[in-house]
């Protein structure tokens, strides 16, 4: 039962018809799991916060550096040093004191990663590595957990969702063979700041869709966008019959 604060709080959106108190409830009952509090973190955790997930969990082993504040919204000047979980649950916790938040300041693997994952009702992966990015897609395919994948380099963003519960869905790795190049991130190649911004928002929009129902999800579709032009492409993707990860699913 949402409470009269909750009402007010969320009202512009519980007025959607695609929503209201239902979807609300199904958002304020659901646990994210967000791996990654750049770029890509910092609008998704932003959103989803203001739109009332109700318990957030995230996910970096790095510290706030004064490069990172051009593009990382969640972070500011005074807490460069920090580490980077920390200061994203200050401001999220100040723009939503309604909600849980965890942190842990450390690289996922091994059961610690199953574990975070099969706990979660969602996954973002806001990552900025295949080696990360791989292992998230293993695991959320083993568990049965909705991965929504987003990435952005130069002035290039790409965004879909991998949910192994909807029958002949792709995974991550139908798409991306291991072995990819690693060098290519914001610190070797750059990126352009409102890039992020939107590849996040749509994360975090696709992860709202999906934990409430709403809509068509991302799922077996490929966004892309070319900000130099401002030009979206969408993609069908298939899942690979010889896929290491989902096809003996």
């Amino acid at each position: 039962m949402l409470s009269d604060e909750q009402l007010l709080r969320y009202s512009r959106q519980i007025m959607l018809p695609e929503v209201e108190i239902d979807g609300q409830e199904a958002w304020l009952n659901s646990r994210v799991l967000i791996v990654g509090l750049g770029g890509l973190g910092s609008p998704a955790a932003i959103y989803l916060a203001s739109a009332g997930v109700g318990h957030l969990v995230l996910v970096d082993d790095d510290q706030v550096d004064l490069t990172n504040l051009q593009r990382q919204i969640v972070h500011t000047s005074d807490r460069v040093g920090e580490p980077k979980v920390e200061s994203a649950k200050q401001t999220l916790a100040a723009l939503n004191p309604d909600i849980r938040i965890d942190t842990l300041a450390s690289r996922l693997e091994g059961e610690a990663l199953i574990e975070q994952v099969e706990a979660a009702d969602l996954v973002l992966d806001c990552s900025d590595n295949f080696t990360t990015r791989f292992a998230l897609n293993r695991a959320c395919v083993a568990t049965g957990t909705p991965l929504v994948s987003g990435a952005a380099i130069r002035f290039d963003g790409q965004i879909s969702v991998f949910d192994s519960r909807v029958p002949g869905a792709p995974c991550y790795q139908c798409l991306y063979a291991e072995g990819e190049d690693e060098a290519l991130s914001c610190s070797e190649s750059g990126v352009f700041a409102p890039l992020v911004g939107i590849v996040g928002s749509t994360q975090a929009a696709e992860a709202l869709k999906v934990l409430a129902g709403i809509g068509e999800p991302l799922v077996g579709k490929l966004l892309m966008l070319d900000a130099r032009r401002m030009e979206w492409r969408s993609l069908k993707l298939r899942a690979d019959p010889a896929c290491p990860v989902c096809s003996a699913k």
